[in-house]
């Protein structure tokens, strides 16, 4: 399959809105793609490179050479180019790089060129997966859309579902089914604004306390135990203490959903990057866990028995999970009991709602206290949604803001080109200056984009032609989750999940946010907690 359609395609997808014209020309693109060229093409329509990151900065993408005339590169043709990027090391490594880079782009016609370039800086963000992939994939197979989702759901990865269904017809969806020792996707929450807001919509529910840390998915298969992440890497042999404790369960054929996380000795969460760096390592994995022993929380099963409980409702599924996991081992976790209706009301149970709501309110305040981020309120009839953001699992969690400086902004590709788009974030030091704590696109609408452009390009020092670097006058309100560890930033910690509400033009740079504040409201004397 030659790249040019693809390019095309993704230019398209994130130039309409239209939920319909998407699904159309993802189908259509289905259409054209061979069995073996899916595991290329979908990462590539959700921004991804198979290979992971290939050490390639702008210096090795800045003044590509003019474009090819016509279109002659094959998606396996990119695919092979990034390999050989991804294996470049030792001295002379940029140089090589670039090399090969620009080689690539020589081949590619100009609209090649603005996807390849925008796929490897990170700005290929159109949301092409997901249920919109999956209804296109149905769409061009002829398959069942609801067996399609299904497949993906067992399957863990849309990529094989697609490649086998496209070769094999839709009968081959009947061969996916939950396995013991195979993971899938994990469900998850949607947002809510409030407690009330989320009981109005999921009626009888129960409030779970909502945990800061490694979602992992845990299959027992007899002797055997296999734990995997959110993304189903395989971590089994970096997590010798989450294996003990489910050859310890009393059941041998099971899959649990849980987190992972550490705890100090007064018994309150410890940092994020802390977990993430202990799952992180291979090495010596006995020493990291007498280092810092992790400890695993669950609040979901999905088979038991080597049944497959996906399908019943999640009071039945706790009932299940409360016999086989004893209760220190279970997340926190509180029932209420929605009596909002106009029928429950005439009954008499208004009270018992209002008090239900207080009990949730109370949690949500107990939980933040003891240390975690919020909770998640999920319908006692609710079915596992795997792969999914089900509408049954509501998150709530307090918004961190900060009012930020705009250090500099970087140009956007696709359907950004023109506009400055990823902005660098700085808090204030102490001497005046200011300290990049990160960088975000995300919050920004069309109108946001254009007047950006516009007031950055005012207050412009320099333009290498990838990025453009600005006067610090400028203040945006960023919401974030928290802080993270990172040594590629001057104060040591990195905004999780930034996106911007809005810019502040009734205050100035002197009035943004200091360091010192901002490591002091994560953590107990200054040090960084997420």
């Amino acid at each position: 399959m030659l790249l040019a359609p693809l390019a095309h395609v993704s230019r398209e997808v994130a130039a309409t809105s239209g939920r319909t014209r998407k699904i159309s020309l993802l189908a259509g693109l289905f259409r054209t793609a061979g069995p073996s060229d899916v595991p290329v093409v979908i990462p590539y329509l959700a921004g991804r490179l198979p290979q992971g990151r290939i050490g390639v900065g702008w210096n090795a993408l800045k003044d590509p050479p003019p474009p090819a005339v016509r279109a002659t590169l094959t998606v396996h043709d990119v695919d092979a180019a990034f390999t050989a990027l991804a294996a470049v090391a030792g001295e002379g490594a940029q140089s090589e790089r670039r090399r090969l880079v620009q080689e690539l782009l020589g081949a590619a016609t100009a609209e090649e060129q603005r996807f390849l370039i925008g796929l490897v800086s990170g700005e290929v963000r159109q949301g092409a997966l997901g249920a919109l992939a999956t209804e296109a994939l149905a769409g061009a197979s002829g398959a069942n859309g609801d067996a399609v989702r299904r497949a993906v759901m067992l399957a863990g990865s849309l990529q094989e579902v697609a490649g086998r269904l496209l070769a094999e017809g839709p009968h081959v969806l009947e061969q996916f089914r939950l396995t013991v020792g195979r993971p899938v996707l994990p469900m998850l929450a949607q947002s809510a604004g409030s407690i009330s807001e989320a009981i109005a919509r999921l009626g009888e529910c129960v409030v779970e306390e909502k945990l800061d840390g490694i979602r992992v998915q845990v299959h027992r298969d007899g002797a055997t135990v296999r734990i995997f992440t959110r993304t189903l890497d395989d971590i089994t042999d970096r997590l010798p203490e989450v294996v003990a404790v489910a050859e310890g369960l009393d059941g041998d054929r099971f899959v649990l959903d849980g987190e992972i996380i550490a705890l100090d000795a007064e018994g309150r969460p410890r940092p994020f990057q802390e977990v993430a760096g202990r799952v992180g390592s291979r090495s010596d994995v006995r020493s990291a866990a007498a280092a810092l022993p992790l400890s695993p929380v669950f609040f979901d099963i999905l088979a038991a028995d080597g049944e497959d409980l996906l399908d019943l409702t999640f009071a039945e599924r706790h009932t299940a999970l409360a016999r086989l996991v004893p209760e220190p081992m279970r997340v926190r976790r509180t029932v209420v009991v929605d009596a909002s209706s106009e029928e429950a009301e005439a009954a008499g149970d208004a009270e018992a709602a209002d008090q239900g709501r207080a009990a949730a309110e109370d949690f949500l305040r107990e939980t933040l206290e003891r240390g975690h981020e919020g909770v998640v309120i999920k319908a006692l009839d609710a079915q596992y949604s795997a792969g999914r953001r089900g509408a049954g699992w509501l998150k709530i969690k307090p918004v961190h803001t900060l009012d930020l400086v705009v250090l500099a902004a970087e140009w956007g590709h696709g359907r950004r080109t023109g506009k400055l788009s990823n902005l660098h974030l700085g808090a204030r030091r102490p001497d005046g200056t200011f300290a990049m704590l990160g960088k975000t696109f995300k919050g920004l609408t069309d109108a946001l984009l254009t007047w950006q452009t516009e007031r950055l390009g005012e207050l412009a020092l320099s333009d290498d032609g990838f990025t453009v670097t600005v006067r610090p006058e400028q203040v945006v309100e960023i919401a974030y989750d928290g802080l993270q560890r990172s040594s590629r930033y001057p104060a040591g910690v990195t905004l999780r999940f930034a996106r911007v509400l809005r810019y502040r033009d009734d205050k100035r740079a002197e009035d943004a946010d200091t360091v010192e504040t901002v490591l002091a409201a994560h953590g107990r004397g200054g040090e960084p907690a997420e």
